[in-house]
């Protein structure tokens, strides 16, 4: 069974680790891609291709998320592309870890910018096409650090926080409209990024979990989809944490 058929998603950050996961499993299920990308780079490109394999109808997009203006842009080209949008996941993000005591405005800023600014822009770009419709899913990625904080992370963590309250807030305003928003708190996934850290600090990890292991993108796309299909029809302003025990 197909959960998606006939729907139209779009996925920012989406050619790799989590972003990309969250395309292939929306796609296997029959939605067509829209994904975005900050650069039109070998990695996209591949991205985009092993999406059509999959048989729907998929278009990457150059934006930078932490633009109004080019998030707006990208809402419009998507909307004239695919004639529809039913699902959008805020994906894109990045990290500049350090203490507090050194990290710089600049190291702040960005984060803040492209980890929820960009929250804020597309939902504001696509807000008009899913009232239209009366219907859609929005799903935000928050991170289980969002909840618990962490040290040297000062900026992520709030910026996944501020992702927490933001989803809250969207869901109560958008619910009577039958416009969901929901967020997802990921623990600690195994992706080319954690798979980069020393073995002592990813057994130190693991170690917290109950589960006894790392999740997988997967892990954090089937929550995706869940949260995108109608299986969760009554669900909005919700936060849910697929770290593995870790928060419990």
């Amino acid at each position: 069974m197909k959960l998606l058929e006939g729907k139209t998603a779009l996925i920012t950050g989406a050619s790799r680790g989590i972003g990309k996961a969250i395309a292939h499993k929306f796609a296997l299920h029959g939605a067509d891609i829209a994904i975005t990308n900050i650069a039109e780079d070998e990695e996209f490109e591949a991205a985009i291709a092993e999406i059509k394999a999959l048989g729907v109808k998929v278009k990457g997009y150059v934006s930078n998320a932490a633009s109004f203006a080019d998030s707006a842009r990208i809402a419009t080209e998507v909307l004239n592309d695919f004639g529809r949008l039913d699902i959008l996941v805020n994906n894109a993000g990045i990290t500049k870890d350090t203490l507090l005591m050194r990290m710089s405005e600049e190291q702040w800023d960005s984060v803040i910018a492209v980890n929820l600014k960009s929250v804020f822009n597309l939902t504001k770009a696509v807000l008009q096409i899913m009232l239209k419709q009366k219907s859609g899913s929005i799903i935000n990625m928050s991170s289980v650090v969002g909840v618990s904080g962490n040290a040297g992370q000062s900026n992520y963590s709030a910026s996944k926080a501020g992702i927490i309250g933001f989803t809250k807030s969207v869901a109560k305003e958008l619910g009577s409209r039958n416009i969901r928003c929901n967020a997802i708190a990921p623990g600690f996934i195994i992706t080319e990024m954690t798979e980069k850290l020393p073995p002592d600090i990813k057994n130190e990890w693991i170690n917290k979990i109950p589960l006894k292991r790392g999740g997988t993108p997967d892990d954090v796309a089937d929550t995706a989809l869940f949260l995108a299909s109608d299986l969760s029809s009554y669900i909005t302003g919700q936060t849910i944490q697929v770290c593995g025990g870790m928060l419990t």
